[in-house]
């Protein structure tokens, strides 16, 4: 099997900036690496994932309970790995994930108040997707670590500058907090790679950044470039 790598942040954190320039540095160093992102928009598997985002199940995410938006995630991501990635990864490649099934953990567990309710969620989710689903675990996960006042003015930016309205997950500030002091407790539990992403009340530079997760990769694949 190949190697799954997984980059999971906060909305507006820059997943997909750290993606792109991961991508790029694997490819110099002769790595066999495929991208993908979740929720896959160009999918038809996506189509109720658009529409949750959209509002159209209801305004804020707390009007879809998480074991359904869950479901909605895992079948978009089952749909990927089948058709899209799945030869790839048993062909030995590199697997570069912008979110996974770590994102659903973090996303839909924040919906759940009570801690034992909440882990017995993130326990199913663990179950459904890599058991029941026969999805692969992914090999190091990093969690890109940026305050949620800083990613909400970076969110704020992109919507401005792009003329698209924020999302329901965007939108409300509260659940970005809950979101981000999640991921961190989540991080510290399940061994991920925690990368700070922000100095102070800005972001840090992309390319230090890049490089914090670079020495790990290395590590992880035994490259020397």
């Amino acid at each position: 099997m190949g190697k799954l790598i997984v980059i999971e942040a906060g909305d507006g954190s820059g997943k997909a900036t750290q993606a792109k320039r991961l991508l790029e540095h694997l490819e110099k160093a002769g790595a066999t690496v495929r991208e993908v992102s979740f929720p896959d928009y160009e999918s038809d598997s996506s189509a109720l994932v658009k529409m949750y985002l959209r509002g159209d199940f209801g305004s804020s995410a707390e009007d879809v309970n998480a074991y359904a938006a869950s479901a909605f995630y895992a079948v978009d991501r089952f749909a990927s790995f089948r058709t899209e990635w799945r030869c790839d990864y048993e062909r030995g490649a590199v697997i570069l994930a912008d979110r996974y099934v770590t994102s659903n953990m973090v996303h839909q567990a924040v919906k759940i108040e009570d801690p034992s309710d909440r882990k017995a969620f993130i326990d199913w989710v663990d179950d459904f997707e890599y058991v029941k689903l026969g999805l692969p675990r992914p090999d190091i996960v990093f969690f890109l670590d940026m305050k949620p006042e800083v990613s909400a003015r970076l969110i704020a930016r992109r919507a401005e500058m792009s003329g698209q309205a924020e999302d329901i997950h965007e939108k409300d500030r509260t659940y970005l907090v809950k979101c981000h002091e999640l991921y961190s407790a989540l991080a510290k539990e399940r061994g991920w790679v925690t990368i700070k992403a922000d100095d102070g009340d800005r972001p840090r530079g992309v390319d230090e950044v890049h490089e914090d997760i670079w020495k790990h990769v290395q590590r992880l694949l035994e490259l020397c470039c």
